[in-house]
């Protein structure tokens, strides 16, 4: 007998069962699913023409399958397609809609001998599909294999037999951005930018302290920081700056988020990316600096870790959400390229500013959601309240200060800058929050 396999399955999602009539794609649903997350090509036939038999109404049923796989992943549940799912042109509508609500997809296989279909096959009084189609089933699950895993599924699980069949456990895991069970409380940190010194006495203001000279900061009565991202460039401590998120991360003392400065730098860093702007050149130039063993050991960690971020974190029971540039009403809570694209940089308008730089379309104008969003990127000369957000960045790295938001108290404590640290040559020496004043709203 195998031994037990457990698939984790993240949850919302949508799971597409693949697999001949006869291989017990039912059944496995009927055991790990609840039935309302159970979407079947049979059942959505027998609604249709009172048969689950009827191919007539196959298309109508695959139209209603469809609609419902829609709605329940624009409502960010886990649903499941019981359908053959054998061709790529049955398995491409289901795999757009997962897409177009920015939740992955993950196929079940399940591959079993055509004896053993044959033999589910003969069990099922009234609805036997026959030796000629479960061969032609068979046939078409071996063409269709290798594709799986080309076709965007965030994991194919390829289960061989029956024994491992029965022998298989689905577990349910959250989707990375999902914290929602943490309830703090927390205290969300701005935009860093190498800048140490004011990190570490911020910490200190908010409550922080450490055990030792080089351990990591811990808050005695259990709160946890949150770094909205940008941990590095521009300012002159990048290194220790971002050691020591990394340390409170690792010690399970904060959460963090990733900045677009924190992926550019860590695609530099493992020889990808853009060419490195002047920001990226000055974290490049720090670390390149330190002795040989730690400037070795940053690089390897750093981009692991900015790897291993979500996109963003919903959090307090989905009434906080936290993201680096900012977060549409439409992806909170939800994963995929573009809601990792949006929340580490935002939204440009192909214009430029009279500065130079891209116009940013001030995203917070439109947000409706009912999560309370903090976020940075565009730095401002104070707190910036927007409809149910708060941009934080109030740009210690040119001469402004760090800024911290204790929730849910909802206190802002700040720092500020020992000096201006970063002149960009398109800003005036009061730049702080000229990206701010060059944003617009989308029409």
């Amino acid at each position: 007998m195998p031994e037990d396999r457990v698939i984790a399955i993240p949850s919302p999602s949508l799971v597409l069962m693949v697999g001949p009539s006869g291989s017990g794609k039912s059944t496995l649903c009927a055991r790990h699913f609840q039935p309302t997350q159970i979407v079947s090509s049979d059942a959505c036939r027998a609604l249709l023409a009172d048969d689950p038999k009827d191919q007539r109404v196959t298309p109508a049923a695959f139209n209603l399958a469809h609609a419902i796989l829609d709605e329940r992943l624009r409502q960010r549940r886990l649903t499941v397609l019981d359908a053959t799912n054998l061709e790529a042109t049955a398995r491409r509508e289901a795999l757009r809609i997962a897409v177009r609500h920015h939740l992955p997809a993950v196929a079940i296989v399940l591959d079993l001998p055509p004896a053993a279909c044959l033999r589910h096959d003969a069990g099922r009084p009234g609805r036997r599909v026959g030796r000629a189609v479960i061969a032609r089933h068979a046939a078409a699950l071996r063409a269709t294999l290798p594709r799986l895993a080309r076709e965007g599924f965030h994991g194919v699980h390829h289960v061989r037999g029956a024994a491992e069949a029965a022998a298989l456990r689905v577990r349910t895991v959250p989707l990375p951005c999902d914290r929602a069970s943490e309830r703090g409380p927390f205290d969300v940190i701005g935009d860093v930018h190498g800048c140490e010194r004011e990190l570490v006495l911020l910490l200190q203001g908010l409550g922080y302290g450490r055990r030792s000279a080089r351990g990591p900061f811990r808050h005695p009565e259990g709160r946890k920081a949150v770094f909205i991202g940008d941990l590095v460039d521009r300012g002159p401590g990048v290194v220790q700056a971002a050691c020591l998120a990394m340390d409170m991360v690792e010690e399970g003392a904060a959460l963090c988020v990733p900045g677009n400065h924190d992926d550019d730098l860590a695609r530099t860093l493992e020889g990808g990316g853009p060419d490195p702007g002047p920001g990226t050149e000055m974290s490049l130039r720090q670390i390149n600096a330190a002795p040989a063993a730690l400037r070795s050991a940053f690089r390897r960690r750093f981009v692991a870790f900015v790897d291993s971020l979500p996109s963003h974190l919903l959090l307090d029971g989905e009434r906080l959400a936290v993201a680096h540039a900012g977060l549409r009403e439409e992806y909170v809570g939800r994963e995929s390229a573009d809601v990792r694209r949006f929340a580490m940089r935002g939204e440009t308008t192909g214009r430029l500013d009279r500065f130079g730089l891209p116009v940013r379309v001030n995203w917070a104008a439109a947000y409706d959601g009912s999560p309370f969003v903090v976020y940075g990127h565009t730095p401002v000369r104070r707190p910036e309240s927007i409809r149910n957000t708060l941009n934080i960045d109030t740009g210690c790295v040119y001469g402004g200060a760090l800024t911290g938001l204790r929730y849910p108290e909802r206190k802002i404590v700040s720092v500020p800058a020992a000096r201006v640290y970063y002149q960009s040559p398109r800003l005036t020496p009061t730049g702080v929050g000229l990206r701010a004043d060059t944003r617009t709203t989308l029409p």
